[in-house]
């Protein structure tokens, strides 16, 4: 059987059930490992003064990871830079927060570099290699410039950005180009495959081929749909812990009289806080009757504190939290309790099964593994009500949560006033087709139907070594155009969006 080789920039698998990890990627990665073969390689989260590629080995939870260090240039440009100041806000929508600096994406192509020359000598011929997310998009042109000819796949964990957006980028054209170094690239939603088919076809002039691969830059590739689950069954293992059982009977009691509402998000833009903030303010304004009958507890960790525009939402968000507060506290309540840390995962368990409500309301987001968590946490015969944003790549398979615009603070203060009136009947009856979903598109289908479409995805005919060849930028076009299955659609695209200039 192959190995499972999974790439991605932090290596951050929980050394405990139970444990806090980086995000919805480092459960899902963790889960996808347990049943493989291989090993998971990427930062370790260090940074050193000296250069080094020593390799460290451990084994976390049943898991192999082997991780590097980076240099602090590396990590201010890459990571600080070109990842979380160039193209996260970037493919979230927020050109005006986007950093355009040439030494941001040197050093993210130095690093991806880099690590292509330190994984590619542990590689097997017969290993299937998983590239994961945005930070990564360049590392396998260099595993190919390295001569790796493997079955090679990336997955995209947030959203693919309109052409409109992606062609702001400096280098925009050279981006999408390393991606057609892989055999499958996969994404959240239909919506962010769209994007990404947009831009090929009208700015690289791309096209299909007969077997439905995506071709452009002298190279083709299979570009699918994969949208990210839950381990339902080791969540809910953790959802009866003697730990989530303890902070269920905490929240319970501190809320006998209350009905809690719950967010929990790191502490990003995207995430949509404080549109949510002021959407619970105007709930409180218009419902002068139920301030003294709900709690909102907001679980909001500090990520990249080092950003700026980070440094200056944290502000802004103690100071609606403090104005909020300040304006329908009485003296022996609040309305809102937010807290700046993280909690276990077992922890937020019973958070979630204390929650009337669960409060999910990004302004764009990949898929959002929070809401499925809150509805795998719930009781049977009495669960809560999933308040969800519609710009969550959540939303497109649970649509009995109740949805929401969140730019819109009426919307917020209605959804809120919907899901906290909900009849038990209603309750449960959403709840129980939320459940099926959740359970049907678990990580188990993601990873496997992953796997398997990577197994099968490979460019027939073509030598690796020479995939990276100069090519005419139009020859795409010409040769696939009259047999493409998508000829229509390619052929509307061709019309609305005509080629534009290298950048």
């Amino acid at each position: 059987m192959s190995r499972l080789v999974v790439v991605s920039n932090r290596v951050n698998a929980p050394e405990r059930p139970g444990d806090a990890p980086a995000g919805g990627l480092a459960v899902a990665l963790s889960a996808a490992l347990r049943e493989y073969s291989g090993f998971w390689f990427g930062w370790s989260g260090e940074t050193t003064d000296q250069p080094s590629d020593k390799i460290q080995i451990r084994r976390v939870n049943d898991v192999t990871v082997m991780t590097v260090d980076l240099e602090d240039a590396d990590y201010q440009e890459y990571y600080n830079g070109y990842a979380n100041a160039t193209l996260w806000p970037l493919f979230h929508d927020r050109i005006d927060l986007t950093a355009y600096d040439r030494s941001f994406s040197e050093g993210y192509e130095r690093v991806n570099r880099r690590f292509a020359e330190i994984l590619a000598p542990l590689l097997q011929p017969d290993d299937l290699i998983w590239v994961h997310d945005y930070h990564l998009i360049p590392l396998g042109r260099e595993l190919r410039r390295l001569g790796v000819g493997n079955p090679i796949g990336f997955f995209l964990h947030i959203p693919w950005p309109a052409p409109q957006i992606l062609t702001t980028l400096p280098g925009h054209r050279q981006l999408v180009e390393s991606l057609f170094a892989y055999d499958l690239v996969g994404f959240q939603t239909d919506e962010w495959l769209w994007a990404f088919e947009s831009y090929v076809l009208g700015e690289a002039a791309g096209g299909w081929e007969s077997d439905g691969r995506l071709r452009a830059f002298g190279r083709s590739l299979t570009a699918r749909v994969f949208p990210i689950g839950l381990d339902v069954e080791d969540f809910q293992t953790l959802a009866a812990s003697p730990m989530a059982r303890r902070a269920y009977d905490r929240m319970a009691a501190h809320t006998v009289f209350r009905n809690l509402i719950v967010g929990v998000d790191r502490l990003d833009y995207s995430k949509g806080l404080e549109e949510r903030l002021l959407g619970f303010e105007r709930f409180l304004r218009d419902n002068p009757d139920l301030r003294r009958e709900i709690l909102y507890l907001q679980v909001a960790p500090t990520s990249r504190g080092e950003v700026e525009a980070y440094q200056d939402l944290r502000m802004r968000i103690d100071a609606l939290c403090g104005r909020i507060n300040g304006l329908y506290a009485e003296v022996d309540s609040a309305p809102i309790r937010y807290v700046n840390r993280g909690y276990r995962r077992d922890e937020l368990a019973g958070i979630y099964r204390a929650a009337r409500v669960g409060l999910v309301t990004p302004l764009r987001d990949g898929m959002n593994l929070v809401a499925k968590e809150y509805v795998a946490a719930q009781d049977p015969e009495n669960p809560g009500v999933l308040v969800l944003s519609r710009f969550a790549g959540a939303a497109r398979q649970m649509p009995d949560a109740v949805i929401i615009n969140p730019y819109s603070r009426e919307e917020v203060s209605e959804g809120l006033k919907i899901a906290l009136s909900m009849p038990l009947v209603e309750r449960i009856r959403r709840w129980r087709r939320l459940m099926d979903g959740v359970e049907t598109s678990n990580v188990k289908v993601w990873r496997d139907s992953f796997v398997e479409a990577l197994r099968a995805s490979r460019e027939p005919d073509l030598p690796f070594g020479d995939r990276l060849r100069e090519r005419d930028p139009g020859s795409a076009t010409a040769a696939f155009a009259d047999v493409s299955p998508g000829g229509v659609r390619q052929a509307q695209f061709r019309a609305e969006w005509p080629t534009g200039p290298a950048a």
